[in-house]
Formats: C-alpha cells, structure tokens, sequence
C-alpha cells in the first residue's frame, strides 16, 4: 500500500481554514496538551451542518468517508480513512454512562484554541474532554481522565 500524503500541519490547517466547526477530541487532544499517551488515529466532533466542509477541507489527503453526509447524520458517525483514520462524531448530543448529556454546543462555546505550528487546533476544555472521555467510559478513558484531572490540578496551582 503507498502511503498518502499525509502531513499533521497540514491537516490541521486544511480543517481550520474550512470553516468546519470541528473539536479534536479522543486521546489526540490529550498528546496536543503535551500528556503521555499514545494513539494512532485521530478523532473529531463536528457540528453536523459542516460534514461536506470537513470532508472537502481532507480531500487532498486522499481521505475518503466511509458514508455519505445523509447517511453519517442519521447514524451520527463516520469514518475518513486510508491509511490514516479519521472517526467522526456528528450528533447533536451524546451521554455519558452516568447520564450526563453532553452537547456538542455546549463544548464548542466552551472550546479551547492550541496553536500547532502555523495552525490552529480546537480542542474542548479540560472539563469536557473529561465528559467527553465518560461517554465510552472504557479502561483507557478512565486513566485519560485521571491524567486530565492532574492536568488541571496543575493548571490551577
């Protein structure tokens, strides 16, 4: 398989000069705040009115979405890929196991701006990246959330 021509700066740039209200979240956020955690894919919420910008602003990384943005609404989710992989969130809302409603507006008037090189990344604040980890609420998501807490108790002092 040839690689695709993928570069990170690049990426980011293309999503944030498209326009596309998109927060990265998952544990590619948490390596964006410097913590020391380790993944291969990347993870956004995007508002659902922005599917065609975001998928427009990844063409040229050869990324492909896996439904069309119809589908990916009624679903809630879909997947850019190649030989980079891309989960997108575009409900509304999600809750997390504890019954928390978490809504996507909420976090995106609440968003966090890291610059990362010559772009600009959004990312959801400390507080709802923690929710946001409680949605899945896997074994993985529980340490994410504990080294964020610590994050924030240093932040704070």
């Amino acid at each position: 398989m040839r690689g695709s021509a993928f570069d990170e700066l690049s990426f980011f740039a293309a999503i944030q000069g498209s326009g596309a209200r998109a927060l990265l979240i998952g544990r590619r956020a948490l390596v964006i705040l410097g913590l020391p955690v380790l993944t291969a894919d990347y993870d956004f919420w995007l508002h659902s009115e922005d599917i065609e910008k975001l998928n427009e602003a990844t063409r040229p990384f050869d990324l492909e979405p896996n439904r069309s943005p119809d589908d990916a609404r009624r679903s809630g989710r879909y997947v850019l890929e190649n030989d980079e992989h891309i989960d997108v969130l575009v409900s509304d809302s999600r809750t997390t196991v504890d019954g928390v409603k978490v809504r996507f507006e909420d976090l995106w008037s609440r968003r966090v701006s890291v610059d990362i090189g010559s772009a600009k990344v959004f990312i959801p604040s400390i507080d709802d990246l923690i929710l946001t980890k409680r949605i899945a609420a896997r074994p993985k998501d529980a340490e994410d959330i504990r080294l964020l807490e610590r994050l924030k108790e240093a932040q704070d002092e």
